[in-house]
C-alpha cells in the first residue's frame, strides 16, 4: 500500500484495495501484534473481513509479535544474498533465535544487517535500496523450520496447515 499515491486508511479499506489490486484465491492479512495479544489482532482482522461481506475466499491471519522482519533475522546466507554479497565475510552478529520476537525494532536491525552484509561503503551504501533487499531476504530463505519454536510463527503454521481440511481441499 505504500506504493499508492493515496494509501487507504483503515484495515477494511486496505484489504479491499489489496484485493482490487491483487486478486487471489487465498488471502494473508498481516497485522503486527505490537503490544496487543495475538488474539486481539485476529479479532480485528475478522471484524474487518465481516464488514466486507462479499469476500468469501480463505483468509490466514499473520500476526508476528513485533514486526514480520523479526522472522527474517536468523538466516545469514539469505541476508547476505539479499544484500547482493552472498560471498561476504564481514561478521553479521545475528540475534539469538530465542530473542528475535522480543527485539524492540527488528526492521531497523534487519536494515543494519543488510548494510553490513552488502560490504558497501560511502555513497553506494547510502543508496542501497533497503526495502527491496528486505523483501528479498524471505525469497532466499530455504528453511523456515528454525522458527518452529516461536509462538507467533507456530500459530501461523497451524492456521495454514488447517486450511485443506477447513476448505475441503483434500477432496479436490
Amino acid at each position: 500500500m505504500q506504493l499508492l499515491a493515496k494509501p487507504p486508511r483503515g484495515l477494511e479499506a486496505r484489504i479491499r484495495a489489496s484485493l482490487d489490486l491483487f486478486p487471489c484465491d487465498l488471502l494473508f492479512v498481516h497485522r503486527d501484534a505490537e503490544r496487543e495479544p495475538r488474539e486481539n489482532r485476529v479479532v480485528e482482522i475478522r471484524r474487518a473481513l465481516e464488514a466486507l461481506t462479499d469476500i468469501t475466499l480463505p483468509v490466514v491471519c499473520v500476526v508476528p509479535v513485533r514486526m514480520q522482519e523479526a522472522w527474517l533475522l536468523f538466516d545469514e546466507m539469505a541476508i547476505r544474498s539479499a544484500a547482493g554479497n552472498p560471498n561476504g565475510v564481514v561478521p553479521l552478529l545475528l540475534p539469538r533465535l530465542r530473542d528475535i520476537e522480543g527485539m524492540p525494532d527488528p526492521k531497523q536491525r534487519l536494515q543494519e544487517l543488510l548494510k553490513t552484509a552488502s560490504g558497501l561503503t560511502g555513497r553506494p551504501r547510502q543508496q542501497l535500496n533497503l526495502s527491496s533487499c528486505a523483501r528479498r531476504v524471505a525469497e532466499y530463505i530455504e528453511d523456515f523450520s528454525p522458527l518452529d519454536n516461536l509462538p507467533a510463527f507456530v500459530a501461523l503454521n497451524d492456521d495454514v496447515s488447517r486450511l485443506p481440511e477447513r476448505y475441503h481441499w483434500d477432496d479436490l
